[in-house]
């Protein structure tokens, strides 16, 4: 009999099926707003303020801004799993990404939502 011993995370599935409900997210995001700008008269301050006055458009938005950053945090977490072998640093690493990732959650909320 073989005795086998899984070690590790095992986050591969759940990591793969999380890239790509991001992916279509940011697919169906892009889509959207691109048929938005071309079908907008001008490009200038106000219209860009309107193109993000709408209640959906915010929502639609945060939604994006969210999937980037999970999408992000999935990709440096394998890349650092990948090539960084020392624990104690890749805890830090983590540690900066998430911070980072947090902070830019944050300020992007807080723009997108006090127009």
């Amino acid at each position: 009999m073989v005795n086998r011993h899984v070690v590790g995370a095992h986050y591969g599935l759940r990591d793969w099926l999380f890239q790509m409900i991001t992916a279509a997210v940011l697919l169906i995001y892009t889509v959207i707003f691109a048929v938005d700008v071309a079908l907008a008269p001008k490009l200038d301050f106000a219209a860009w303020r309107m193109l993000f006055a709408p209640q959906w458009m915010k929502l639609a938005t945060s939604l994006f801004l969210l999937s980037v950053f999970l999408h992000a945090w999935i990709g440096v977490r394998n890349i650092f799993m990948d090539y960084v072998k020392s624990n104690s640093l890749r805890f830090v690493l983590d540690v900066l990404a998430v911070l980072w990732l947090i902070t830019c959650t944050f300020w992007s909320v807080h723009l997108l939502w006090s127009i």
